[in-house]
């Protein structure tokens, strides 16, 4: 790995790990705008984070080191996925090594990590929160791996760099598939980060949380940490989706110059507040649904991207 390489790769991470809060600042403001309701500050992520890093830490005293020790195996594995994900370039070395295969094991790593943490405890609102999380989970994997099968069999691979570098290469291709493989996306990154309509991330209501839950009982350091990575993970899933849906802007294999660089961090910003806005919209639009109705939501996003996959099958016959 060169030195260029390498602290193209290190920019990316941290660039991500930076911006994340303020996107999710974002989608909470417009959130508000919609709604008629007085926005946050853009930068309340921020000050939230430095407050609680300046809190001393309270711990359950049955808490075991796997307790203590989830919320830096949530902000690494989070921090480690965007090392893999192109969201500026192409030419990254982790994307290259590890495909989108490894990437959902990463989010599955994380989320079984975050279970076992809340039911550590013994709490009730933790275990519930826990078992609700793995019943997501289990069903959203599906509908994320057959929407990124659609896209493998469009470009031939499992990589996410080289999806955007075929797509540079064939822009002029279109396939109908990708029109069901993003709704099958969009529903799937709503319910995988704890969005309406299967959660609300505004709510602290225990007998309705999900992803709150599995957080009653960290505090201080451990918490900043966990919403941190919940932030990093938001973020990860729409550049997930840039990276299939809307590549317009990464700088390819090739172009290492200062100027593709800023556009394409341009790009970023860009296609990052149209993101928030449209997540938003979708958010004040839907309304939570009750959770024996999640698995239903699920299943409609793998049977759309199966529906998806059957199309490009169908087209390329």
């Amino acid at each position: 790995m060169s030195g260029i390489t390498f602290i193209r790769q290190l920019a990316e991470v941290v660039l991500a790990i930076a911006i994340a809060p303020l996107f999710s600042g974002w989608i909470a403001q417009c959130r508000a705008w919609l709604q008629n309701r007085s926005a946050p500050p853009l930068l309340q992520p921020y000050r939230m984070l430095d407050k609680l890093f300046h809190k001393d830490a309270a711990l359950a005293m049955d808490a075991s080191a796997l307790f203590r020790a989830t919320p830096y195996v949530l902000f690494g594995a989070m921090a480690l996925a965007a090392a893999i994900i192109p969201s500026l370039v192409t030419d990254l070395p982790l994307a290259r090594v590890a495909d989108a295969i490894a990437l959902i094991g990463l989010f599955a790593t994380a989320r079984v990590f975050q279970s076992l943490a809340a039911m550590d405890i013994g709490t009730a609102f933790g275990t519930m929160g826990a078992r609700r999380e793995m019943m997501v989970g289990f069903l959203a994997e599906p509908a994320l791996l057959m929407v990124l099968f659609n896209a493998f069999l469009v470009f031939g691979s499992t990589a996410l760099p080289d999806l955007v570098d075929g797509y540079a290469a064939h822009r002029a291709a279109v396939d109908p598939s990708v029109i069901f493989a993003a709704v099958a996306f969009l529903m799937v990154l709503l319910a995988e980060n704890a969005r309406l309509p299967i959660d609300n991330p505004a709510t602290h209501l225990e007998l309705t949380m999900i992803h709150e839950a599995m957080l009653l009982e960290y505090s201080a350091r451990h918490l900043a940490l966990v919403e941190w990575a919940s932030s990093l993970k938001l973020f990860n899933y729409a550049c997930i989706g840039f990276a299939l849906f809307l590549p317009w802007g990464i700088a390819t294999h090739g172009q290492d110059g200062g100027l593709p660089l800023f556009l394409a961090f341009a790009a970023l910003i860009g296609k990052l507040a149209l993101a928030g806005a449209a997540l938003a919209f979708v958010e004040s639009l839907s309304a939570k649904l009750r959770i024996f109705r999640a698995p239903e939501y699920l299943a409609m996003a793998f049977l759309i991207a199966v529906l998806g996959l059957l199309v490009h099958l169908l087209l390329r016959a």
